[in-house]
This record gives structure tokens, sequence and C-alpha cells, in this order.
């Protein structure tokens, strides 16, 4: 059976703009080029007329949010896009370009919560996506607002990102279905071979560029300034415009009640200000009643953040980033930090820190338990792990993880794990393969020795 679609109030007229994050007057259409307040040169981001949403009562909101999801009523089917009032009104439905992305799953995970003590725990799989990570939620709405542009007579003939891998395979796979020229700048030797690959074979002009990604950041900001191509960075709210319904998508998922605690890896920090703007929104017009805390998780070889919550967010100093094996987070100067700080305050939120033998054993524990773990995500769990030691998590808690790319995009750095390759780190949950004799008795003895020392690994208690 099908379900119909619902609409709300069709009396509605919804509304979005551009606005500076200090408060500077003046609102500025989403169809405009713009990415800095034009008087203090800060960020932007979207502010929604909570009016006509508010004509909606929250359950209605609920209905039809229901009555889209993953379904195949273009575009509403996407978690994006039925969610589209509350996120970029300002496009036309046939110019959105969607590939179904949202719609995650949520995994329970149940072994996990057995070893560390916890009875409620999640991870929102967020590599579930078309090119394996969240940046999907994003793109959808950045490539859409540049296809509406160029719709409307807007001269764009590009649009272009830097990028640790996973927003460059996200930006090169949304202009491939759209048809618009996509332009990537990547530090050379510094992103994984699978991401490397997604912009190639998607047809992007891709650039590496002998620096980290604080340098491509700074070198792709002149060349869209100068040249008239469109930034698809995460200093372009748009993107967490999409990204945003991570939050509404965990609600709905829960049928919405909100989970006591959320952990959420962090780089640029685009994305942990999309989740608390989410929680913010749905309770600014009635749909939820209650605030979750927010655990942003950054990498000690790159943790700004988590030293300017140390002074209790009085002050910011950028880093030199150091290598992690957490790739994609390696940012030492995020754009996004203003945001995330604001969240954080008003979230009661928090940060942690993981290092690299940390994170490398909760992404290898966690995927003991049916995971399959990118690195960044297992900064987050191990995160999670030292609050759940520090007892700043209860037993009965809500908890969800945000898993931000798929393991597969990562799998040289699961093989050096295995084969304990990976310098100063013990790897106490490898599983290499075991070479044997073709002879039954040798392989009846190291099966069954096998069998003993995967019991104990399963009995593991933190």
């Amino acid at each position: 059976m099908t379900i119909p679609l619902k609409s709300p109030n069709p009396q509605a007229r919804y509304r979005a703009v551009f606005r500076c994050i200090n408060g500077c007057p003046g609102d500025h259409p989403l169809n405009e080029v713009i990415y800095h307040c034009p008087a203090c040169n800060d960020l932007l981001e979207v502010v929604h007329d909570l009016e006509p949403l508010r004509m909606t009562a929250p359950d209605e909101w609920k209905d039809v949010f229901d009555s889209r999801f993953m379904r195949t009523f273009w575009p509403f089917g996407s978690g994006v896009w039925g969610k589209k009032e509350f996120v970029c009104p300002d496009v036309e439905d046939e110019n959105v370009v969607s590939t179904c992305e949202g719609g995650t799953n949520l995994f329970w995970a149940e072994q996990l919560g057995l070893r560390w003590g916890l009875e409620d725990l999640w991870v929102k799989q967020c590599g579930n996506s078309h090119t394996g990570s969240f940046k999907d939620l994003g793109m959808t709405v950045l490539v859409s607002m540049v296809k509406q542009m160029r719709h409307e007579g807007k001269n764009i003939p590009a649009v272009a990102c830097a990028s640790t891998g996973d927003t460059s395979a996200s930006l090169a796979a949304y202009c491939a279905v759209a048809g618009i020229p996509a332009i990537v700048f990547l530090p050379k030797n510094k992103v994984s071979t699978e991401q490397l690959l997604q912009p190639i074979a998607h047809g992007a002009v891709t650039l590496a560029i002998d620096t980290d990604f604080d340098g491509c950041m700074a070198i792709v900001q002149e060349i869209t300034e100068r040249n008239n191509i469109y930034l698809a960075n995460s200093m372009n709210s748009l993107r967490v415009e999409g990204q945003k319904t991570i939050s509404f998508e965990l609600c709905q998922q829960f049928d919405w009640e909100v989970p006591d605690l959320i952990v959420i890896p962090g780089g640029n920090l685009g994305n942990v200000t999309a989740l608390g703007k989410g929680f913010l929104m749905m309770r600014e017009v009635g749909l939820i009643d209650r605030m979750p805390r927010i655990l942003c998780a950054q990498a000690e070889h790159a943790n700004p953040l988590y030293l300017s919550y140390r002074r209790g967010f009085e002050s910011f100093e950028p880093v030199h980033a150091r290598p992690t094996l957490a790739s994609a987070i390696q940012i030492g100067h995020p754009v996004s930090v203003k945001k995330a700080i604001r969240v954080l305050r008003q979230l009661d939120g928090a940060v942690e820190q993981a290092s690299e033998e940390e994170l490398a054993e909760a992404a290898a524990e966690a995927d003991l338990t049916g995971l399959y773990n990118c690195p960044h995500t297992g900064v987050a769990l191990a995160a999670l792990k030292k609050w759940v030691r520090q007892r700043k998590v209860g037993k009965k808690d809500r908890v969800v993880v945000i898993s931000t790319a798929h393991g597969l995009k990562f799998s040289r750095f699961k093989q050096r794990y295995h084969a304990h390759e990976l310098d100063g780190i013990e790897s106490r949950f490898a599983n290499p393969p075991i070479e044997v004799a073709a002879d039954y008795d040798a392989v009846r003895d190291t099966l069954f020795r096998a069998l003993e020392a995967r019991t104990a690994h399963i009995a593991t208690r933190i």
C-alpha cells in the first residue's frame, strides 16, 4: 500500500535568506553568489522565516515528513528534500539535483554497547550514501542552487572545492548528475586512493597540490573569487542546510524522541554546526521540546576546537594540523569555528580529543561488533569511550555516534592496522589471515586456538 503524499499549509510562503552570523544588517537572497558579509567579512548563514513554518502544526509536519520519507515522490523521497521547506525553499523541484541521499540506517550497536556498558548505543551510518559520506546531504542543496541559478541565467561556469577527500567526491558526483563542470583541489598524497579515484571517475578537473588542506583552502578561495567559479566548501552555508537534516532524520527514526547524547567528529566544523542548527530549528517550530547534548570529537593531531574548549571558548587559535589517520579532519584552521562554538554553547556541548592509537583501536574494536568504521568515526568512538570511562555518560542514556563516511573508502587504513603496520599502535584487535599447511590436523589445531582467542576478544569489557 502506498502512503499518499501529504502537504503542509498551502497558504504558507516559505522564505530563507543569507544573513551575517554577527548580526550585521542586510539580507541576501540564496541565489546571490556571496559567501561573506559585505560589512564585516565574516561568514553568512541561512536564516528561515519561521512564521510560515509555524502555520502547519508540529504533528502535521511529522505526518508530512513520514509520508515523503524514502518514497518515489520527486524530489521529496530524499532525506534532505523531504524537509525542503526547512532547508531550501528557493529551488524549484525541476532543478533539484538528488541521488536520494539521506535515509541512512541507524545501527543498533548492541554488542559494542555491551562491551562498553551502554544499553542504548546507536551509530547513524551516514556513510551509507551515494558517494559514501555525509557530505552528500549538503552537496545536494548547493549543487541544486547552482542549477537553479544557471536556469535563471546566471553565469556560473563551474563549481570548485578544496577537500581532504569526501567533499571532492560528493561535489564531483552531484555536478556529474547535473551536467555542471566540477573542480577539486586536493592536498597531494594526503587522501586515500579511493577518495582520489572518485572525483577522477566523475570527470572532475582534479588538482593535487603540494600543500595541506588549509593551503588548498586558501587557493580555492582566491580562484573562485577572481574567476566567477562557485565555491562549494562549508563556508558556503547552503551546505549546512542539507547537513542539518541529520538532526531531523534522527528524531524521525526514533519516533520523534530526542537522543541524550550525540557524538560527531569535527574538522572544518560544518558538521557539528549543522547538527546543532537542526535541533535548534526543530525546537523553535515545536517539533521537539528538549535538546540533546553534543560531543564534538577531534583528532589530537588537529585539535584547535578542543584546545579552545579547554579555555572555556574564551579564545580560539588555529594550529598547524599534524598528519593523522583521520585525514579528512586534518584541519588546523576550521572556517566554521564561530558557528560551531555558538551551537555548542547553546546545546551544553563539549569537545573531546582522541590520539592516533585511541582512534585506531576504537574503530577496530567496533568493527569486531559488526560495524566497519572509517578512521574519523574512530575518533568519535574513541571520544565516547573516554567519556564512558570517565562516567560522563549514563548506562541507560540514548547515545548516537555519527559515522561520517564508509569504511570501504579507507581500506588501506584497515589493512595496515591488521598487519601491525601503523607506527606506535599496538593493534590489539588485529585479525590477520592465518597461514596454515593443507593438513587436517594442522588446520584443526590452528582453528581451535584461533576460536579460543576470538572468544576472549568478544568477552572484553572496558
